[in-house]
């Protein structure tokens, strides 16, 4: 416990991880390239990470063919997660040119091709996707992520729902809370990404995030309620992801009613 985030003091690893090959089998969190490890606690209703320098892999072997024929519902959620991470870590505080090169030229691609592999089976865009995963892995281990995943990590400790479905229920709302929060050059980011989203959705900028969740909806994926998150929880949620790692990298701070707001959305 005391290795852990949050819960624990975050302390380093006294002996040294195991040496690892990472290999893949969907494409969504890209934890083939990142050093840390989320661990469960359902007495504690929390996920949280345990992370080292020394917990990457030795080698990632990322072959877009083993994601083929997924399940539709993984396929989904995971790729909602990989979308998730890539437009995070894009307008993260802790952005840098070096992370914004691996993510805002997958984020328009990796929509289109969520998009299509919701109609049908299609090797070139499961290669999309699983390149999508993996600039969200390499991006989110330099500028964190945001609120989605600081509610994410509360939420799935919580209900053990899939991680990828609630970031997926997530992503619109927070997208819409950041923007309307955001000012300056925060604000031109997260513009940029909604004009991206409005041109492969058919919508208008001001209307991207709303749009993405009701295609989200509409392509299958769960409401948070649906997901097991009452009303009655909203608060403690808030409260709790206030303190998760992920919000230090959100683009504004969002206080517990503006992230009550969000649940509430989704």
């Amino acid at each position: 416990m005391d290795h852990l985030e949050v819960v624990g003091r975050a302390l380093p690893l006294t002996a040294p991880p195991l040496p690892f090959i990472a290999i893949p089998t969907t494409s969504g969190t890209g934890s083939e390239v990142t050093r840390n490890a989320v661990i469960g606690l359902p007495e504690l209703g929390r996920k949280v990470s345990l992370r080292d320098d020394r917990m990457l892999a030795r080698a990632a072997i990322v072959d877009p063919a083993l994601t083929d024929h997924c399940p539709r519902a993984v396929t989904l959620a995971s790729g909602l997660d990989a979308l998730t991470q890539v437009i995070e870590t894009y307008v993260s505080c802790k952005a840098t040119p070096f992370t914004d090169a691996l993510t805002l030229p997958v984020i328009a691609p990796g929509l289109a091709a969520l998009r299509r592999l919701m109609e049908a089976e299609d090797p070139a865009a499961r290669d999309s996707m699983a390149w999508v995963s993996l600039c969200g892995g390499l991006a989110l281990g330099n500028a964190g992520l945001g609120a989605v995943h600081g509610l994410a990590g509360v939420i799935g400790g919580l209900t053990g729902a899939a991680h990828g479905a609630i970031c997926g229920a997530l992503l619109g709302p927070v997208l819409a809370a950041n923007r309307a929060a955001a000012r300056g050059a925060a604000r031109q980011k997260i513009d940029c990404i909604c004009a991206l989203l409005a041109e492969a959705l058919g919508s208008t900028a001001g209307d991207a995030p709303d749009a993405l969740q009701r295609w989200a909806r509409g392509a299958g994926l769960a409401t948070l309620p649906a997901l097991g998150v009452t009303p009655a929880e909203h608060a403690v949620i808030a409260r709790a992801a206030v303190s998760a790692s992920s919000m230090g990298g959100n683009p504004v701070v969002l206080d517990e009613a503006a992230l009550c707001e969000v649940l509430q959305r989704a």
